[in-house]
Formats: C-alpha cells, structure tokens, sequence
C-alpha cells in the first residue's frame, strides 16, 4: 500500500472524534420505565440453583467469546447468586426467529420454550402477543437504566407504555467498507477524495467515475468498466434514507403501519441505486457484498458494522493471482442537506415470561454481562458496540481492542466510523403487524429488479447494443413509476 494510503486510513482511525460519555437521547427514544427501588435477587438461593436456558443465533467468533462468558458468569456471579445459564446457538436470525416461533405456538415436533432468546422487535412483538414475554422494567432500578444508551434500551419498549421486553446486549449500525489499496490506485488517477464519499450523492458520482475510469483502460472493448458499490442491505437504505429525506415509507404508531410514499423521496432513493445499478456502477454480486471485494470486483459498500471482521485481506483475481489489501472505513453516508440518520442494529435478549425466580435469574445475568467490563469484551471480540454510556466510548473499545488477544484488527479499523454514524443519529423502527413480511419486500423489491434489469443491459450490449442505447428504455421514469406502483401494492399485502 502507498504511503498516501496509509495516511489515508490513518486518517479513518484517528481522525473520527466522539464524545458518548454523556447522555445520548436520540431520535425516537421513549421516557425511561418505572422500576423497583432495588435489584430484586431475594428469590435467588445458592443452595438451590436455579438453571436458564438461552438460545442465540450467534457462531463462530460470536459464539465462542458469547460461550466464554457464560462460563465465567457460572463460576463466579452465577456461583455466587445460584444461578447455572446453558446456552445454544440456533444457527442463524431466521431459524432462530422461527424455532422461538414454533416453540411458543407448541407445535408439534418444536422445543420447549427457551428461559431467555435473542430477538429483534418483530419477532419479539409476535411472542408478546401471545403473552409470553417478561417485562423486565420492575428489575432494574431507575439508576441501572439511565446508564444504558437511551435509544437502545427504548428499542424494547415494545407498547410503548414504558416496558422493556427486549433488553440491548450488544449494537451495530452500518459503516461504508473500503478497499484502501484500489480505492488509492484509482483515486491518484483521477484526483477523487475520500470526502467525496461522505454523501449518497456522492458515492454515485464516484462509482460512474470508476467505471469510466475502468472502461477506458480497455478502449478496444465497449461497456467493460467495473462497478464500484454496493449495499449489503436494502431494507435499511429504503428506511433510512426515506427518514433522512423527511418522508419516512412506514408510518407507525400503537403497532399498526401506514404507508408514506411521497414521489420526489422515492424518485432519489431510485436514483442513488437503481439508476447507477443498470449502469454498471453499482452491482450486488455475491451472498454479500465483501464476496466481490475479495474478487477484485468491488471496491467499496456499506454494511453492517459488525461484519467488518470478515472483509477480506487479499484479493484473489484468479487461482495464480492474489494480492493483500487494506480497509478504510468511513461513516455510514447520508443524502446531501438530509438529516443524517443509520439503521441501528442487534438483537436484544427476551425473557420468557415464566415465574420470579426464573425471571430473576435471567435479569441477574443480563446485568453482569451487560456491566462495562463484560460487555465490552463480548463486544470488541464479536465485532458489536457496548450498550451502555461509559463502555461506549473510542477510549475505552481502542484499550480493549489492544489488549484483547485474537481482536480483529478490522474492528480498529472501522470503529471511529461506528461511533461516528451511531452518534450522528440511528433509528430502528418499531414493530408492527407485518413488519417481518414488509422488510422482505422492502430487502427484494428494489434489489431483485435493479439486478435482472443489469442482466438485460449487459446481455444486449454482449450482442452488439451500444451501452447507450441498452440501458436509455430503463431510464425512463415510466419504469420508475411502475415500480414504485408494484411496490405499493405488495408492501400494501404485507401490512393488511
């Protein structure tokens, strides 16, 4: 990597100020819930344990250093107090989502009922509709509470009435993921800036100026240039980027959903991906976007926060040729003159309703592992933030990722740019009937035709088409406005 490169991403990591040691109230954040004056553990009796099983959806690095504590919660609070947690994994969100889902209903062939899962608000409403969810507002004091992050623990109050049904363990956000080493050729080439990339706006203009860039190096072969962006979730861009314009889609109040579709918000939303997709500037090649910047065919996208410790180190073009690169991260980017605004993300622990000394045992664990020590080691080593106000802090997650053995270096990396985006302000809607169905139309409906459409560009130019003329009929606003049209219609289904 050049020098100018390493300045650069020496710039990403310690150019990002953030002060979180405060009081963070953002957008959307309700009232703090009432609570008992003192922790209640009276129920507890070392002398009789008392055993929780949790689900969670974690694997691999997650898994391990999530099982690690749970250990250590065993041997010494858990000790202590006479509590035993066992935990399992149960493979991934939607299975998960789905084996909580199933045991709840008591479906034949389905587990009993976990002591305590990991959850996002939509499953979580599901299972509290059927009244099986603890309210874990009377375990914690009022002053436990004020030192949480006030959004994500308002994230759990799913009725709005001040309780706390899902209770923040670790957060994400998403964070734009470079390529540093490309990303420098290209940018010495054509004078670009990484501030260039700091806007929605931006990053089109950048990405058609890449393939330009990448057409012309080959000036005997017509429409060749190389895409320069993708995303790894659309739902979010649709949800986000809507509110950052002011006219959010989903309008949601008492869990029920309206929808807001104002022409000029989703006429720029189509703009910003669509448009440059059937292009060629942007593409969604691959599971996930990190699956083409570890072919070479992507140089940037944004994504999840938390699954920067998979981007790539190399660059394997072919099985005899393979280069390492270096990650740049920046904050996740917003439209120009929009109130910035990014998805906040990670799923929170559900108790199930069950009897005191369960649902006891269960807020004594969340309370160790969720206090400063705990939680920022779970954190660093699984690629999330702390949830609480003095373990959020760059300060203290850099001295843990120092001293961490086995923490990804690309968690350093990125994490100025997480702490950045999470303090310019995030936003996680709250659940409603059919918000599991309308995310899947929102994740698909945009992707799916910008992606088939691509496909029909490229075909007709590899049969002699000019670029020009292949891709000027998906220009045309007509395709924009039946899509939009369609797209009313199925996230209307969703909702009814």
């Amino acid at each position: 990597m050049g020098g100018g490169a390493m300045k650069q991403k020496n710039v990403l990591r310690a150019g990002a100020t953030f002060a979180l040691a405060g009081a963070l109230a953002l957008a959307g954040c309700a009232g703090a819930p009432e609570a008992a004056e003192e922790p209640v553990a009276s129920v507890l009796d070392p002398s009789d344990p008392v055993q929780v099983e949790l689900w969670t959806y974690y694997n691999g690095t997650q898994q391990q250093a999530f099982e690690d504590l749970v250990k250590d919660f065993n041997a010494t609070q858990g000790k202590d107090l006479g509590i035993v947690v066992t935990s399992s994994s149960q493979g991934g969100v939607t299975a998960l989502a789905s084996a909580v889902t199933d045991s709840a209903q008591g479906l034949v062939g389905s587990a009993s009922m976990p002591d305590a899962f990991l959850s996002y608000s939509d499953t979580a409403s599901v299972i509290d509709e059927l009244g099986m969810v603890a309210d874990l507002s009377g375990y914690f004091t009022d002053e436990e509470k004020a030192g949480f992050v006030d959004s994500f623990l308002a994230e759990g109050d799913l009725n709005g009435n001040g309780g706390l049904k899902v209770f923040p363990v670790g957060k994400s956000t998403e964070t734009l993921q470079i390529n540093m080493t490309d990303f420098q050729t290209f940018a010495d080439a054509t004078g670009t800036s990484l501030d260039e990339l700091g806007t929605i706006e931006g990053v089109t203009k950048v990405a058609q100026r890449y393939y330009e860039w990448t057409d012309a190096q080959t000036p005997d072969v017509v429409g060749d240039g190389r895409p320069f962006f993708g995303r790894d979730a659309m739902a979010n861009y649709l949800i986000t980027g809507s509110k950052q314009l002011g006219h959010e889609i989903l309008n949601i109040e008492g869990g029920t959903c309206t929808l807001n579709f104002d022409r000029a918000t989703m006429k720029k939303l189509w703009d910003n991906y669509y448009v440059p997709m059937v292009q060629g500037w942007f593409s969604a090649e691959g599971k996930f976007r990190s699956d083409a910047v570890k072919t070479g065919d992507l140089i940037c996208y944004v994504g999840s926060s938390s699954s920067v410790v998979y981007f790539p180190q190399t660059v394997t073009v072919d099985d005899e040729t393979s280069y390492p690169i270096e990650l740049g991260a920046l904050p996740d980017p917003s439209f120009e003159g929009g109130q910035p605004c990014a998805p906040q993300q990670g799923a929170g622990f559900v108790v199930t309703k069950s009897d005191e000394k369960k649902e006891t045992a269960c807020a004594e664990f969340l309370k160790w592992f969720t206090a400063k020590e705990q939680n920022t080691d779970f954190s660093v080593s699984a690629g999330y933030v702390p949830v609480t106000k003095d373990a959020l802090t760059l300060e203290n997650l850099e001295a843990a990722a120092k001293s961490i053995e086995g923490a990804s270096e690309n968690y350093l990396v990125n994490l100025p740019a997480t702490l950045d985006t999470i303090e310019a302000g995030v936003y996680a809607n709250p659940p409603f009937k059919g918000g599991v169905e309308a995310r899947a139309v929102l994740e698909r409906s945009l992707s799916d035709k910008a992606v088939a459409d691509r496909t029909a560009v490229a075909e007709a130019v590899a049969a002699g088409t000019s670029p020009e003329e292949a891709v000027a009929p998906y220009l045309e606003d007509a395709v924009f406005d039946a899509w939009l049209a369609d797209l009313t219609t199925q996230l209307k289904g969703a909702i009814a």
